[in-house]
């Protein structure tokens, strides 16, 4: 017997969180019987579980590293009709989500799945899950800039976590330098955000790391499978907390 958003979650239906939501909302049936409370347990190998009428399926679990190009939506669909990730992932046959998101201006690594339980242990945000970017600056930060934000900077939601930066390239002529950035928080364009805040403007933004996990050569537009090692990784690292990053004082 397991809770039933476990239950949700692994056969995947949404994330940990969201099924919690469905089942507050009176959405989900456990042998014709709806059930509101989040303490409810139940055995999929036994019970009838239905979501909105519609009986779970214990899919394999899928999960995708995937390159995702600038201009292309992080979602499973887009009323302007403009590109979204699944629209790449070409002979996948389950139904897959992104493990947060990437705005549209930003390229790199993005993970997908069907495993909503994975995909809550990566974005809670008491697990803080390190993800490193490129980013392509304008002008050059001095490093007294740069330590703001190591340190941690106020933006209109509140400090950030400490970062850690590196410089990667400088070029004078250009006026623009490429930095390495790596945040433990998942806020929404966290990392131009915080190079706005310290008067350098984000013009390229490219994830290349995810929980120690690099993207590799993986060519942009394309995806792979993660191995069973990479994903248990992962998992560990997230329950670990190695990956934890203590807010400043």
């Amino acid at each position: 017997m397991e809770r039933l958003q476990k239950i949700l979650a692994q056969a995947g239906v949404a994330s940990r969180r969201k099924c919690e939501e469905l089942i507050l909302a009176g959405k989900v049936e456990v042998n014709g019987e709806t059930v509101r409370e989040l303490g409810t347990k139940a055995d999929p190998a036994v019970d009838t579980i239905t979501v909105q009428g519609k009986p779970i399926k214990n899919e394999k679990k899928i999960y995708i590293m995937f390159n995702k190009p600038k201009g292309v939506i992080t979602s499973a669909s887009d009323d302007k009709g403009r590109k979204i990730v699944t629209d790449y992932l070409k002979g996948i046959q389950e139904r897959v989500y992104p493990v947060g998101r990437l705005d549209y201006d930003t390229e790199g690594l993005l993970l997908l799945t069907n495993d909503g339980e994975f995909a809550n242990l990566l974005t809670h945000p008491k697990h803080h899950v390190p993800k490193t970017y490129l980013a392509t600056v304008e002008g050059i930060p001095h490093g007294t800039s740069l330590d703001k934000l190591k340190q941690g900077i106020k933006l209109e939601d509140g400090m950030t976590a400490p970062a850690e930066l590196e410089y990667k390239d400088i070029d004078e002529e250009k006026k623009e330098a490429v930095i390495s950035i790596t945040i433990h928080e998942g806020r929404n364009r966290q990392v131009r955000r915080m190079f706005e805040a310290i008067h350098h403007p984000v013009t390229r933004l490219k994830r290349i790391s995810y929980g120690g996990l690099p993207l590799g050569n993986l060519k942009r537009g394309l995806f792979r499978h993660l191995t069973k090692d990479e994903v248990n990784e992962l998992k560990q690292l997230a329950l670990s907390g190695l990956g934890k990053s203590q807010r400043p004082r």
